[in-house]
């Protein structure tokens, strides 16, 4: 339903200057946003675009104001106001509650009345679903797996036998969580697999992205904390632990019982080796490969930026050199150090 400015603004504590009663229905970008939409601008950029929106309001910070062609909604964190905004511009769809024909629900398993399982999808024995929660179309629905209340979870999501996942979660479409992890002991040319006989655990409210898998712990547990959130595609390996708050970008790979700390960001493609630990508040830039723990909060790089082919060609040449400069850069400094002691160098 459309709000109206005032009580948009009176809902998210700001004050606002203009026609509060101009409804709105919709969130927008600056360029898209039309009279009935709401938008942001971020400080410091081309504020022609700001003058030009034909937005019905929009969230900017008190310098920006004189530049708004419309109602403005003064913060002094425009996005983090309009990503609350536009929570309430486009809430999630009701759940209706009930059992959908074509679900599956094995005898002994519990779900709320107020919960939903969709078409198709199966809830195998021991399982506890909580109300509010929904259930997607062809998930499947482990043994004894306990789902928290009011959490969704999208079609063809499969949740493994025994896991748990806290309340108001969100699962895209497609995810694994509790699937064997890549646990086996060589044995000459073969190889031997080791039962991965843990749990996959989540705390409240955590998103999960599209086709992202979270594999079992081999004995302890693989352990999602409070509100972290994953992108699409991301691999958590056996027993990874990943503090509250942290978020990681697509395509993300943490090997084996890596340790990651709370609010830590970690930028898309970068590789986190097993068994290492990572303390809180650190930032990984994209595409970085994490071999040793980092002990200290910050913001860690590593990588070869993108360059023309031809000066990557030269300069790979040149990396391939180091270890023999660095020899000669040893040998120089012992022999300028002989000289300046008067003392005699032998080859």
């Amino acid at each position: 339903m459309p709000w109206t400015i005032h009580k948009l603004a009176e809902r998210l504590g700001l004050e606002y200057r203009g026609d509060g009663t101009c409804a709105l229905a919709r969130a927008a970008s600056l360029e898209s946003a039309g009279p009935d939409a709401l938008t942001f601008f971020v400080p410091g950029t081309a504020v022609e675009r700001l003058a030009a929106t034909r937005a019905g309001a929009v969230i900017v910070c008190a310098d920006d104001v004189e530049a708004a062609p419309c109602v403005s909604i003064v913060s002094d964190e425009p996005y983090l106001h309009f990503a609350r905004a536009s929570q309430l511009l486009h809430p999630l769809p009701a759940v209706e509650p009930g059992i959908a024909t074509g679900a599956t629900v094995a005898p002994d398993a519990f779900v709320d009345e107020q919960a939903h399982v969709a078409t198709g999808a199966i809830v195998e024995t021991g399982a506890r679903i909580e109300g509010g929660a929904m259930i997607g179309p062809a998930c499947v629905i482990g043994s004894n797996v306990r789902i928290g209340p009011d959490t969704r979870i999208g079609a063809r999501t499969v949740v493994g036998d025994r896991c748990i996942l806290g309340a108001r979660c969100i699962i895209q479409p497609g995810a694994v969580i509790g699937s064997d992890g890549f646990g086996f002991a060589r044995d000459g040319e073969a190889w031997v697999r080791i039962p991965q006989i843990g749990r996959v655990v989540i705390g409240d409210d955590v998103a999960i992205g599209a086709n992202t898998t979270i594999d079992r712990g081999t004995s302890d547990d693989t352990v999602i904390a409070n509100g972290v959130i994953l992108d699409n595609q991301i691999q958590i390996a056996h027993n990874v632990r990943i503090g509250a708050g942290t978020a990681i970008a697509g395509c993300v790979g943490v090997a084996g019982s890596a340790v990651i700390g709370a609010r830590c960001t970690i930028g898309g493609a970068a590789g986190i080796l097993g068994h290492l630990e990572i303390v809180d508040d650190v930032h990984i830039t994209a595409r970085s490969m994490v071999r040793n723990s980092i002990t200290r909060a910050g913001t860690w790089s590593s990588g070869v930026p993108l360059e023309p082919h031809r000066e990557w060609r030269r300069n790979a040449a040149r990396f391939h050199q180091l270890d023999r400069l660095a020899r000669r850069v040893n040998a120089l400094e012992k022999d300028s150090s002989a000289h300046k002691s008067g003392g005699i160098r032998r080859e």
